[in-house]
């Protein structure tokens, strides 16, 4: 194998089996260095590993089931039914921090925990962070009977099953035991930083505007973040802004943040669904 560069451009000389790994050897440094990776010697020495196969080599401590294969992941999984959806997903590839906003059934959650699953199968990332605010809608937490994490558990539900989805529940269930992927309400938050996680925050429009601000300044080197709301079903106080609405005002512009917009014609649930939330906006359109 012979390898040689002129400029930017890196030549590679040898047997098409060697080729082969040498190519993906070269894609995996130069994605990791993309996402600010410190390549380090013991980094290098850990790709190698990762692209000579067929032997797979976890990421340390990641306890990532080496049976699972990244490509069938997202075929499978990660499929776009609407231009907004592949708008979403390319998105979430290429920028590291990502807002979509939309109405209920849009995938909006969905797409993006999928896309953390590939992400982290890739060993593109170390671990999976899942925030909500556990904001009530007509309920007062009070109420609920059993400790704080029994109380918010409900709120932190429908983020578990998109991962049984994909995960299963017993890889599932491995995963949250190992730290590698994290499910906590927004309030634990502060004071931390996040390095090399892909970070959700779902149901954003229940932030106020120092939770959201709280929430973004907690992206550390390497993360990717994506936040996701519904403007229509803010259940914060009257009066109190949306953190959510008010970040994408003022963050709008910054390079490597973008935005993606859905609508009622992006509604992936029941046919039902898009007919019930079209009748909404037509309602409170005559209003």
């Amino acid at each position: 194998m012979r390898l040689s560069y002129r400029g930017t451009t890196l030549y590679l000389l040898g047997e098409e089996s060697k080729l082969e790994k040498a190519e993906g050897l070269v894609n995996r440094l130069s994605e990791k260095i993309r996402r600010k990776t410190a390549i380090t010697f013991e980094e290098v020495e850990r790709t190698i590993e990762e692209a000579e196969g067929p032997r797979k080599v976890q990421a340390q401590g990641s306890g990532i089931d080496p049976a699972v294969k990244p490509k069938e992941i997202w075929t499978t999984w990660v499929k776009a039914k609407t231009p907004n959806q592949e708008r979403y997903l390319r998105a979430i590839q290429s920028c590291d921090m990502v807002f979509c906003i939309g109405p209920a059934g849009t995938g909006k959650t969905y797409l993006a925990i999928a896309m953390a699953v590939v992400f982290l199968v890739n060993q593109l990332q170390k671990r999976i962070v899942l925030v909500r605010p556990a904001v009530e809608a007509g309920e007062k937490l009070g109420f609920l009977p059993g400790t704080l994490v029994e109380k918010v558990d409900p709120y932190m539900r429908p983020l578990y099953d998109s991962l049984h989805d994909f995960l299963g529940q017993e890889r599932t269930k491995q995963f949250l035991a190992k730290g590698v992927i994290e499910i906590a309400p927004l309030a634990y938050m502060r004071g931390r930083t996040l390095n090399d996680a892909f970070i959700i925050l779902d149901e954003a429009q229940n932030t106020s505007s120092e939770q959201m601000k709280m929430f973004l300044t907690r992206m550390g080197f390497g993360s990717k973040v994506v936040v996701t709301g519904d403007a229509t079903q803010v259940d914060i106080p009257q009066g109190t802004p949306s953190g959510l609405i008010e970040a994408m005002r003022i963050l709008n512009g910054i390079p490597s943040i973008s935005f993606v917009s859905f609508t009622s014609a992006d509604v992936v649930r029941h046919p039902l669904v898009q007919a019930v939330l079209k009748a909404y906006e037509e309602g409170n359109g005559r209003k």
